[in-house]
Order: structure tokens, then sequence, then C-alpha cells
């Protein structure tokens, strides 16, 4: 790909790191707490644990091994099911599959991007175990449904909330006095990613959210080899190192100070995007629901069939303005490592596979000024003009 000469790359996320992150990576340092043990890492996990509304948090050393963790503590067993969707990020089926279960996917809703919450009673069978949903982009899964079908049929909920964080959802709402709940509160095990482009950063990094003692005792037993108490290189299970460092812990604890001001300018971001592009024809953006709060972690827009032009080539074009993009995800059942694994063989997910193909994210990060989402937005306009 090439840029016009002399035009400046908007990248689609750069970090931000301007509060006190420096002042405790340095207080590590100077007290020799750079490894995985250290009072930052249990000051972080009771923070994000408190601000999501949880008893207890898990930190780990990224967002997919909090997703297989969650699996692996929760006692799946071989044959045991549990229903995703194809329109996510691979570590969500990789977690299933390295946990010994079996994916049984569902498609995306059309408007919100996230699982379809109709289809999935029609995915459960007798093995079905656990559902996983998957708040998309920022926007949240309508919960309501599958915490019913959780209480119905006794299953797990593993909630992936790595592009969520702050993002809410109004419990209740069908009954006209819902209740704003934080996403990662939802889960018998919530998950979350602190990777460099999430909201809440550790560069890299990861923790599961729960309310249940056993399950957080297991949760840190397994980050951490299982080593026996009191008898530290002997082990009646086998266990992975799954650690999070202090250092990257005191990151995180200076980014979850100004969460509010991180969400604001997420918000921000949401807003002005859509305004502008309502304008744009050609391409459709995320709908968001009444009973959603999102946080706009990455804002996509998909390109109509009928103006002749690919995700691809729209990106083409945007990178040659100096406007860097994102491809969406591509479904589950269309990943190549997994079809030679002889799953998904049958089931048919269109919108998924459109949302791939039509599909793209937009310069999103945490430092986009005006000036550059003004540019972004005249790129996009040129685009499909």
């Amino acid at each position: 790909r090439h840029r016009r000469k002399g035009t400046i790359l908007i990248p689609v996320c750069e970090p931000r790191v301007d509060g006190r992150e420096l002042e405790y990576v340095t207080d590590c340092v100077r007290t020799g707490w750079i490894s995985s043990a250290g009072p930052y890492i249990k000051r972080f996990e009771a923070s994000w644990a408190a601000y999501c509304g949880r008893r207890t948090g898990v930190a780990v050393s990224n967002g997919t091994v909090a997703l297989e963790a969650a699996v692996r503590c929760l006692g799946l067993q071989p044959g045991d099911e549990v229903v995703l969707p194809t329109f996510t990020i691979i570590s969500c089926a990789l977690a299933v599959l390295r946990g010994g279960a079996t994916p049984v996917l569902v498609d995306a809703d059309p408007d919100t991007w996230c699982m379809d919450v109709d289809k999935v009673e029609a995915a459960l069978t007798p093995r079905t175990r656990a559902i996983m949903p998957v708040h998309i982009y920022g926007h949240p899964v309508d919960m309501d449904p599958l915490v019913a079908l959780a209480h119905e049929h006794d299953l797990f909920i593993i909630e992936d909330a790595a592009e969520a964080h702050g993002g809410q959802y109004l419990g209740g709402w069908r009954s006209g006095s819902g209740t704003w709940q934080t996403c990662g509160s939802f889960g018998d095990a919530s998950c979350f990613s602190f990777y460099a482009n999430k909201i809440i950063s550790t560069g890299e990094g990861g923790m599961v959210l729960t309310d249940d003692p056993t399950l957080s005792d297991r949760l840190a037993s397994l980050r951490n080899l299982y080593f026996e108490p009191g008898r530290r290189f002997y082990h009646s299970e086998l266990g992975s190192n799954f650690r999070l460092t202090n250092l990257q812990a005191a990151i995180g604890l200076a980014q979850l100070e100004t969460a509010e001001e991180r969400l604001e300018h997420k918000r921000w971001l949401g807003k002005a995007y859509q305004e502008r592009l309502s304008r744009v024809s050609g391409l459709s953006v995320q709908t968001i629901r009444p009973w959603a709060r999102p946080v706009y972690w990455m804002f996509g827009i998909v390109v109509d069939e009928h103006v002749g032009k690919t995700a691809a080539t729209v990106s083409d074009y945007l990178a040659s303005e100096g406007v860097m993009t994102r491809p969406f995800f591509t479904g589950m059942h269309e990943q190549p490592a997994l079809q030679r694994m002889g799953l998904f063989q049958d089931g048919r997910y269109p919108v998924a596979e459109r949302l791939a193909r039509q599909g793209l994210y937009l310069p999103s990060g945490p430092t986009l000024t005006e000036t550059q989402l003004e540019q972004v937005c005249d790129a996009v306009t040129s685009a499909l003009g």
C-alpha cells in the first residue's frame, strides 16, 4: 500500500500514556518488584473488579489466556459444547478447543454485529455447558435472554468483555424498569484484555472477574503452575504460567485512574463519527440499541454492496490518503485452521460473511483529535463518492 506523498498517516490506535504510569513503573523498578509479585498486581485486580462491580479479579498475561483459563477452570470436559458467535476473534474458539470442549457457532446480528441472541436457543444441545457472548467493538450483547437461557439450562456464561471496558447494558429493559449494569458483570467468569489498543491498557495483559471465591482461587492457582501451598515444587494438577507482571499492573492501575476521561473521549469519538458519516451514502454503521451504552472501542463502517466496492478496496484508498484502517473479523467458520479440524462444516452464517467482506474500522484511538477525525471522514466520503 502507498500513501500520497506528504500526507500524515493517521493510526488506527495509539496508546495514551500520560497519567501516573511512569511514576508507578519507576516505583516498581526502585523497589525491585518487577516480576509477577508485588503490590500493584493486587491493587489493579481489586480496583478493576470493583470498577466492574465484581467480587474478585485474577490478572493474567493477556486476554486470550483469560478466556482459556476461564474455560479450563469451569471444568468443561471433552464433548462438552460452548455456544459463541462466529463473528469474533479466534481467541474465543481457541480457548474452547484448548479447554477440550467444542465450539458451536451462531451468526451475528446484522445491526449490532454482536451474536444474534435469537439464534442461541436453537444451537443448544444436551452437550451444551456454556454460552460465550462477546461485546463486539464496544457494543454490549443483549444479555437478558442469554442469562435466562443459562439459568433455565444450567449453563455457564463466559463473558468476553475485552472490547467493552466501561460499556453498560440496561438489564431488565423489556420490563420497562431496567438497571444499568457494567460489561464484565454478567459472567460466571468475565474476561478482559488490556492489550495496547484497549481503553485500559497494560501493553499486554488480561483479567478474569468472578464472584465465586472457589473459582477465583482455582484461577489464581492455574495461572501460577498449580504450586501446592506449603510445598511449592509439588503439583497435583497441571497449570500454566499465565502471570501478569507488577510492572504491567502498575501501568493498568495508572490508566484506570483516568478511566472516565478515556471513556468520555471514546463517546465523543463515536458520536462525532455517527453524525458526520450519517450523511455519507454507501455505508452503514453499528446500530446503537436503547438498552446499550457502548464505548466505541473501534468505530466500524460497512460498505454497501451497491457501490461496487469491498472493504479492502476502500481500505486501500484510505491508506493512499494517509488513513490507517483494519478489516473486520473473519468468521470462525471461514478460518482454515479450524476447517482442517473438521469444524463448522454445515452451518450458514451470511451476516458474518458480509461483515467480513464489507466491514472495516477507522482510527479510533484515545489520542485521535477532532482535526484527524475530520480528515478521516473526508477521506471516507471521497472513497465512496
